[in-house]
């Protein structure tokens, strides 16, 4: 038997054959999305968006998009009669840590805008191999995850009836919109809207049909541009360079060059956490009011996903009001001198007043 097999065979089942099972799945496809907020934003709020506005537009797209992708999955969750799950321990388990249910195979640490923040975004927005197979759990791919997540929707919706799958309240859906930065937000009430949803969550990370560049969206910012895929994105700021019609992933980006000051970063310290800095000091304090407020946040977003989708904008602009806590702490030298403090992303319970 050979490294491949073995690997394989030792494996979880990842067949997603009950409802149970797709529920659980589909929770888990939240905190992934969600797992990935805290990194893009700590790169986000550690660059200076006057001197390096390309690179800020390109992480403030993903950033978005994985927001969008965070309210596909919670529509999927309600479409199926589940209900998502935000104000909890389990959406910030700590970082550095493995993707959520993943393979394990690299972990997702803080870091402040950079070549090696790059390179982990890489990996986390690797696109899957042609063939590669669906895998519910230990995935390679985040694009494999969510094809195990078709796959199991499908077989669920001809062995039952879709009617016995979509058994949500229609109430609880985000209405079909547009949403800021690009991309659909999509009410899900049948299996066609479903696999819609779960396409454009893939297409938007890694690529049409796991081998193109573009993801099938227009670029709201910039009409004149097809927009490429979370991976490529991420490449076009590693290369300097854009991709143009007619770059393939084996060509790379032959574009226009993308200027970046690697210089005009705050020098966050990596995986910063409370635990660092002595009890009272000015950057706990400023880490524990952020992560009161971060949490609060989730708060908020388990209140639109369960029953309030008119709040989903609150939300958003929730989020991005975090950005004066998290840039004040970023400016905060650290006991080292070198480094300043950073959001440290720990779970606060809510406590009722």
């Amino acid at each position: 038997m050979d490294t491949a097999t073995a690997k394989l065979e030792s494996r979880p089942s990842t067949r997603i054959n009950t409802l149970e099972s797709l529920r659980e799945h589909l929770q888990w496809a939240i905190e992934l999305e969600h797992f990935t907020m805290p990194p893009y934003l700590c790169a986000l709020y550690s660059l200076d968006a006057v001197r390096n506005p390309e690179a800020t537009e390109v992480v403030t797209s993903v950033l978005l998009e994985e927001m969008l992708h965070m309210t596909l999955a919670a529509n999927l969750l309600n479409a199926v009669g589940g209900h998502p799950r935000l104000d909890s321990p389990r959406m910030l388990p700590g970082y550095p840590r493995c993707l959520p249910h993943g393979d394990c195979s690299f972990e997702v640490p803080l870091l402040r805008f950079g070549p090696e923040a790059l390179d982990v975004f890489l990996k986390i927005e690797h696109p899957a191999a042609p063939g590669a197979p669906p895998e519910g759990d230990a995935y390679e791919t985040i694009g494999q995850f969510y094809d195990a997540i078709c796959k199991g929707m499908r077989g669920l919706c001809a062995d039952l009836g879709e009617p016995r799958v979509l058994t949500g309240d229609p109430a609880r859906q985000i209405s079909n919109a547009p949403f800021p930065g690009g991309g659909h937000i999509i009410a899900i009430s049948s299996l066609e809207t479903a696999l819609t949803a779960l396409e454009e969550i893939v297409e938007q990370g890694e690529g049409a049909a796991h081998v193109e560049v573009w993801d099938g969206d227009h670029d709201d910012i910039h009409p004149d541009r097809d927009q490429v895929a979370h991976y490529y994105r991420f490449e076009e700021l590693k290369f300097g360079r854009r991709y143009r019609r007619g770059d393939t992933p084996k060509s790379g980006p032959t574009g226009d060059t993308i200027s970046i000051d690697w210089d005009s970063v705050r020098p966050m310290r990596a995986n910063p956490r409370t635990s660092d800095h002595a009890p009272g000091s000015a950057i706990r304090r400023a880490q524990e009011q952020f992560n009161d407020s971060y949490c609060g946040l989730l708060r908020l977003l388990e209140q639109t996903f369960n029953g309030s989708p008119q709040t989903l904008r609150t939300a958003i602009g929730a989020m991005f009001r975090l950005k004066m806590q998290a840039q004040a702490l970023m400016e905060m030298p650290t006991e080292d001198g070198i480094t300043t403090a950073g959001p440290t992303f720990e779970y606060v319970g809510h406590v009722e007043s």
